[in-house]
């Protein structure tokens, strides 16, 4: 080795010297952000800093730069601009561009950065580790390619001066190779592989590094072997967009494309796609040289931020909503139980109400399915026989479908009975029929439809087992292509403002999703939609459901001279409605407008009020709170608490032998719930 390096140390045009450090150009208006890069980068090259992005232009005049950290938000030229414009350059087009930023992480944002040329993003605050981490690799590589071009110049010579003596050639040779292994090695250890492929269809691979293996699990001479394998594992949705993105890198003479890729294991990563059409040296033909970035952690991880941003969105939403709308509900039960009672109404009459009362009930049922999709609340799934359903469902959906839509309903006893909550099931059909129905403004017919069928592997949104799918098929518009993923996002909607709140799917998908099952839609735009909702298998056989409840007409079965009840709450209708319902049942009521009232009452007359029936959430003083002062007057003293949150964990320091009332409530369950608190304090 000594003696070879002698003999190249008198050779003309021996091989340059390496610069000692790799440039790095950090482009920050914050000379604070500037420091701090800095210092995380000594020592792995020189930090040349810009203050703005035309600086950064200036000094990208006078030399070249292994990466360049470029901030998004400047005064003057901003990140996207200044990308552009070095992009445009010759000499930098190819230098690696990271973006720093501080914005929110939204793909307008992302895509926005990648088309300006970005090859990474890093988010503000960033982490020193994933900073140094990410420069180096660019770094390193960018020293790799000097590498290999002055061993190229080095091959060159020595083809030249092929005369040399045959050992030092041989010598020569071996450390070419030792060389190219070393480089072979780093470019494996990089979630990305390089790539050449022939610029007309089917876009077949030439070249491709051997770090192709481990992103995909398949060997390069499996991708250079089939000229269509490549195109033949994309995805089969993102395929006509690869093939276009190929096809116009004739024109453009660039590409740039994100695509779900099948590996060898049989599970789809999302990889980063992106080249330059280039001339073949030997053939003279053009044909792609790119680079595949696997980009899947990222996404996913996007994914998750997005989807905890809509969770965490309608939470903040129903939390404020559930109460006061529960409080409204529970009035409207109330009024309608006491007009069924207090009126002589006819079949017609009674059959309204009774729709009326199902409405309100399944307005309720709505709010806490909304909290439920948001926060993951248990829901009360048992076995349902769907048969079972036809009845109900016809009913409720034929009055409001119109002359125009047909409703079909073809499921017989050959379908297994599933294991969901029946209320949510029902809600999630009506759902799925109104939908159809507004997409048929013209009529057409809406059929619903089961079978059996079972997931034999563990999907992307399945597990192995056993399912029932209900499908809901119509002949409307159908759903375009690029609108199937966004449906089913809370307040989606693509309805009018006021036709539609854009809950409608985002709920049914919640459902599914919690009972152990998936929404799957198939669309064709003019021919129509079904929607699959996917739902397990009950193990067990559901008990015959009996006829439709009747309404009683409740009546306190106590022993002696019906209780004294001090009924406090704020909302006015509510608690006379509710106040009018117990009188008419036997009580003796005596009402608070809300919690002080109910204090003064109290003191005033301990003895008069047997049971205390109290609001949770009232202004200044809080239902506990009520029945704690009353306590401490009447250690025994029976209560109630009624609260319209959904989320009851929200009532802390409930006493145990105080009985918890959801709003809205049946007559017969606040009746209930007094005999329970009357009894439990003897």
């Amino acid at each position: 080795m000594q003696r070879i390096e002698k003999t190249k140390g008198k050779r003309p045009g021996a091989l340059p010297k390496a610069p000692e450090r790799a440039r790095i150009l950090a482009v920050d208006d914050d000379d604070r952000n500037l420091l701090a890069i800095r210092e995380v980068l000594d020592g792995i090259g020189e930090v040349a800093c810009a203050p703005s992005g035309e600086e950064a232009l200036r000094l990208l005049l006078k030399e070249d730069f292994a990466v360049i950290l470029l901030d998004v938000l400047m005064p003057g030229l901003d990140g996207y601009e200044t990308a552009s414009l070095i992009r445009k350059r010759e000499q930098s087009k190819r230098t690696p561009i990271i973006f720093l930023t501080a914005i929110n992480k939204e793909e307008a944002h992302m895509l926005r950065g990648y088309d300006a040329g970005a090859v990474d993003y890093v988010f503000k605050p960033f982490d020193p580790v994933m900073l140094r981490s990410k420069v180096a690799v660019f770094v390193e590589l960018h020293e790799k390619t000097l590498e290999i071009q002055r061993k190229a110049a080095l091959e060159q010579r020595l083809l030249e001066q092929a005369l040399q003596a045959q050992d030092e050639k041989l010598e020569t040779e071996r450390i070419l190779r030792a060389s190219e292994q070393r480089q072979e090695t780093i470019l494996r250890s990089l979630p990305v592989c390089f790539h050449a492929r022939s610029a007309e269809p089917p876009f077949g691979a030439r070249f491709v590094t051997a770090g192709v293996e481990r992103l995909t699990g398949f060997p390069a001479e499996r991708m250079t072997s089939e000229p269509g394998f490549g195109l033949s594992r994309v995805h089969p949705d993102d395929l006509p967009n690869v093939r276009a993105a190929l096809s116009d890198a004739k024109t453009t003479g660039a590409y740039n494309c994100e695509f779900r890729w099948q590996c060898a294991d049989g599970k789809y990563r999302t990889f980063l796609d992106q080249g330059v059409i280039s001339s073949d040296p030997v053939e003279g033909a053009n044909e792609i040289i790119g680079t595949l970035l696997d980009v899947t952690e990222r996404r996913e991880l996007e994914d998750k931020l997005l989807q905890a941003q809509r969770i965490e969105a309608i939470g903040k939403l129903t939390g404020g909503l559930a109460h006061d709308f529960n409080n409204l509900l529970a009035a409207v039960l109330s009024g309608l139980g006491l007009l069924e009672r207090n009126s002589t109404l006819d079949q017609q009459a009674l059959k309204v109400l009774d729709l009326t009362r199902r409405s309100a009930r399944q307005g309720a049922e709505l709010v806490n399915r909304m909290l439920a999709f948001s926060r993951r609340q248990n829901l009360k799934p048992e076995g349902v026989r769907l048969t079972a359903l036809e009845e109900t469902m016809n009913g409720l959906v034929a009055p409001v479908l119109g002359g125009l839509v047909r409703f079909e309903w073809h499921i017989d006893d050959s379908v297994w009975p599933i294991h969901v909550d029946v209320g949510q099931l029902e809600l999630a059909l009506m759902n799925l029929v109104f939908n159809a129905r507004d997409a048929m403004p013209s009529g057409g017919t809406i059929a619903i439809r089961a079978a059996n069928n079972t997931a034999n592997q563990n999907s992307y949104d399945l597990r192995q087992g056993d399912y029932v799918v209900i499908s809901v098929t119509d002949t409307g518009s159908g759903i375009p292509a690029d609108l199937l993923t966004k449906v089913i996002e809370p307040f989606f909607t693509t309805k009018p403002v006021g036709k539609g709140t854009g809950l409608g799917l985002s709920t049914v998908y919640g459902f599914a999703k919690q009972s152990g099952g998936a929404l799957r839609i198939d669309s064709v735009v003019g021919r129509g939609t079904t929607m699959r909702l996917w739902l397990p298998r009950s193990l067990t056989e559901p008990e015959l459901r009996g006829e439709r409840e009747q309404i009683i007409h409740p009546q306190y079965n106590g022993n002696g001279a019906q209780p004294s009840i001090l009924l406090v709450d704020d909302s006015e209708a509510l608690r006379e409605l509710t106040a009018a319902s117990l009188r008419q049942s036997g009580f003796d009521v005596t009402c608070a407008a809300g919690g002080a009232e109910a204090l003064a009452a109290i003191e005033k007359s301990p003895d008069d009020f047997d049971v205390i029936v109290t609001d949770f959430a009232m202004p200044l003083v809080s239902g506990v709170e009520v029945i704690r002062f009353a306590r401490s007057l009447k250690a025994d003293w029976p209560a109630v608490i009624i609260t319209g949150y959904a989320d009851t964990r929200a009532i802390g320091a409930l006493p145990s032998d105080v009985p918890l009332l959801g709003k809205p409530f049946k007559d017969n369950e606040l009746i209930e719930s007094i005999r329970l608190a009357k009894q439990s304090r003897g």
